[in-house]
């Protein structure tokens, strides 16, 4: 089942923002995140806030959930004038899920739509959604794209039917080429997501993956480390014995392979996790997350983050239309950042990415540890001299060790 909220402040029903939110916001780029939270099937590895239809009860309508996120973003229009937060367009919208895709475009184009009217989008623009290999049609695409969506990232995740079967995934590998054909003749970019170290998939199967999804020549390619969390039904079969655990081992071996067949394919890493073919290929959403920037998340259970503030929607999509049926915040707390805690998410996050992170940035006792990071292999060389902390291959293999050493105690 879906993970819990994290606990917080109470958030205030009108959706208005502390003073200190605005502060320096004309300045920042300003996204939307839309959350879809349906699926055909719950996969048994996710823990995402997700809802098949039998899951979701009564009183909460797949047919009705466009009509709730457009309220919320009404809310949102209003509670970010209120709060003295200057109107921005949208450099970056992204729907996401669940599967946004079970949704009729039409409702998706209505959405975005909607945002356009009131925030506007700037001239380049990127709009993406998730989709499934098997919830979309050559039509379907062409009316995100006449709506203006951009982009559509594929869930993949495997090549190989046995890998698919063990995460519950419900499409075969052959419907993958096609929806990326019918997103090629519709004009829009493509990504693809791949998930390694799924119990039961050897070397050769990820590379059997890798080679395939290169050869339908996508412009972006994501590759996560499968993580167990706890309460998935892949987290109990683990437990029981069905299926062996995942070894940390195993998934370095898998990144190292990545890395190679990625860049021999023309990629670049830009992320630990996110490979693109040119920069402009990469995904500027997701950018726009690890650099610290604005985004208001709509949807039930999504996340939002404005000038150091940041909160959290109700996660039933029952509860979330009646919020806004009843003129309230879906809200369900919120948090204020303090300097402290934007300077542990900025080198968090940061140093994850290509471009690293200015040592200008850190913490004296942090530019210390750069040169002990430098000795063991795990930051370039050059580019701390210059100034940055960027990681090596290995670095990115450790980066969470790399981050625990630049923070302070």
């Amino acid at each position: 089942m879906p993970s819990a909220l994290p606990l917080g402040l109470p958030a205030p029903e009108d959706g208005v923002l502390p003073p200190e939110s605005a502060s320096g916001a004309a300045a920042r780029d300003f996204g939307l995140y839309v959350h879809i939270p349906f699926c055909a099937v719950r996969c048994g590895y996710c823990d995402f806030n997700t809802y098949t239809a039998t899951e979701l009860g009564g009183g909460a309508s797949q047919d009705a959930y466009a009509g709730s996120v457009l309220a919320e973003l009404e809310l949102g229009e209003r509670a970010l004038e209120a709060s003295g937060v200057p109107a921005r367009p949208l450099s970056t919208v992204f729907f996401g899920g669940g599967t946004p895709t079970l949704l009729p475009a039409e409702d998706l184009a209505a959405i975005l739509r909607s945002a356009r009217n009131r925030w506007g989008l700037t001239p380049d623009a990127e709009v993406t959604t998730e989709a499934n290999p098997d919830s979309v049609t050559l039509d379907s695409l062409k009316v995100l794209r006449d709506a203006g969506f951009t982009r559509v990232s594929f869930g993949m995740q495997s090549a190989v039917p046995h890998v698919l079967a063990v995460l519950d995934r419900t499409h075969s590998p052959e419907r993958v080429p096609q929806a990326v054909q019918w997103a090629r003749e519709a004009g829009l970019r493509v990504s693809l997501d791949l998930i390694y170290g799924t119990p039961g998939e050897s070397l050769e199967d990820w590379r059997t993956s890798l080679s395939t999804a290169l050869s339908y020549g996508p412009d972006h390619i994501s590759a996560y480390a499968l993580i167990i969390e706890e309460g998935t039904r892949l987290a109990s079969r683990i437990r029981r014995g069905q299926v062996p655990p995942i070894d940390d081992d195993d998934h370095a071996d898998k990144y190292a392979l990545a890395e190679e067949m990625l860049t021999a394919g023309g990629l670049h890493w830009y992320e630990v996790s996110n490979w693109a073919r040119t920069p402009d290929d990469e995904c500027r959403h997701n950018l726009a997350y690890w650099r610290g920037s604005d985004w208001w998340g709509a949807g039930p259970g999504a996340h939002s983050h404005v000038g150091g503030t940041r909160w959290w929607n109700v996660k039933h999509p029952r509860a979330y239309a009646d919020a806004l049926g009843d003129g309230r915040s879906p809200a369900a707390g919120r948090e204020v950042l303090s300097a402290g805690d934007r300077y542990v998410e900025d080198v968090m996050l940061r140093v994850r990415l290509r471009e690293g992170l200015g040592t200008d940035a850190l913490t004296p006792s942090g530019r210390k540890a750069v040169a002990g990071l430098i000795a063991d292999g795990l930051v370039e060389p050059a580019a701390a001299f210059a100034g940055r902390v960027i990681l090596t291959f290995t670095g990115r293999l450790l980066a969470d060790a790399v981050v625990r050493r630049l923070l302070p105690d």
